[in-house]
């Protein structure tokens, strides 16, 4: 038998590139480095740098002014309105956010382009105008609701109701611009299979609409509750101002910078950051592992 050898593979000759051909790998690899360096860069001069300065001056001076401050009964009055407010209003704005979302995504009626867009005002017009709104409706001598209530006894403005009132409509579509995405994405199929077989009404809401909603609901109720802690100017008509009594935190910051207790200022609006900050790390880290649950 006679070995035939294969013939020799000549080695493969590269081609020469030309200076455009070598120069388009590195440009489209230098292009998207330099868009992430200008965001990088406008995020943290816009957003980061001023945050973390507020941070530094909180504990430029150690511990003790922060502890001293937070022992102050104005301020830990100021606290506490300005947690029962945004609480009031993450609740009020839960419950009528997911109600509205599911009318928007569910339904269709006349007038739904309109509802629609007037959701979004909060958001466009000035919370000073907001709080103006609200004290022309709310006025004790001329206003249309408030002249019943204050016959009835009841005083919105100068007082927490009022307050609870401008905060929460000014966070009023941070929940529902969270969850009507999530509700077109899951669609019905879903709640017709679970009526099919038998569930009731409640039943499909609690065991399918909402855990199908649950990381728009939950984004929507951080959202809501920053918004809440930090809301300022409406909340400055229609309260007064008054010192311990419809003080809340952020009118407190405003008060102590200007009469140059800076250092008290610096620690009740460090704190306010920082609830805000934690919400959403917090939200942030259970969404991943959910996410790497759901994927495993």
């Amino acid at each position: 038998m006679v070995d035939i050898a294969s013939p020799p593979v000549a080695p493969r000759r590269r081609e020469p590139r030309d200076a455009a051909t070598l120069g388009r790998p590195a440009g489209r690899r230098i292009g998207p480095l330099i868009l992430r360096a200008v965001v990088i860069v406008y995020v943290g001069l816009l957003v980061a740098w001023p945050v973390a300065l507020v941070f530094w001056n909180t504990f430029a001076d150690g511990l003790a002014p922060v502890i001293e401050t937070f022992t102050d009964p104005l301020v830990l009055a100021s606290l506490r309105l300005t947690a029962i407010a945004a609480a009031a209003s993450v609740v009020l704005n839960v419950v009528f956010g997911v109600t509205v979302s599911l009318v928007l995504v569910r339904y269709e009626f006349p007038g739904k382009r309109l509802l629609n867009a007037i959701l979004d005002l909060p958001l466009s017009v000035s919370p000073v105008v907001v709080g103006l709104s609200i004290v022309l409706v709310y006025e004790s001598t001329r206003g249309i609701f408030g002249v019943p209530l204050a016959a009835a006894g009841i005083q919105v403005l100068f007082s927490t109701p009022g307050i609870i009132l401008a905060t929460t409509f000014i966070a009023m579509p941070l929940v529902i611009r969270e969850i009507v995405p999530v509700l077109t994405e899951v669609g019905t199929e879903q709640e017709q299979a679970a009526r099919s077989l038998g569930a009731s009404g409640p039943q499909t809401f609690w065991r399918i609409t909402i855990p199908a909603i649950r990381w728009g609901l939950t984004y929507g109720v951080v959202l809501c509750l920053a918004r809440s802690i930090g809301e300022f100017g409406a909340v400055k008509v229609v309260s007064g101002n008054l010192i311990g009594q419809t003080q809340t935190a952020t009118l407190m910051v405003e008060q102590m910078y200007f009469d140059f207790d800076q250092e008290q200022a610096f620690a009740v609006a460090g704190l306010l950051a920082s609830i805000s900050i934690i919400a959403i790390v917090v939200v942030s880290v259970l969404r991943s592992r959910a996410e790497r649950k759901g994927t495993s």
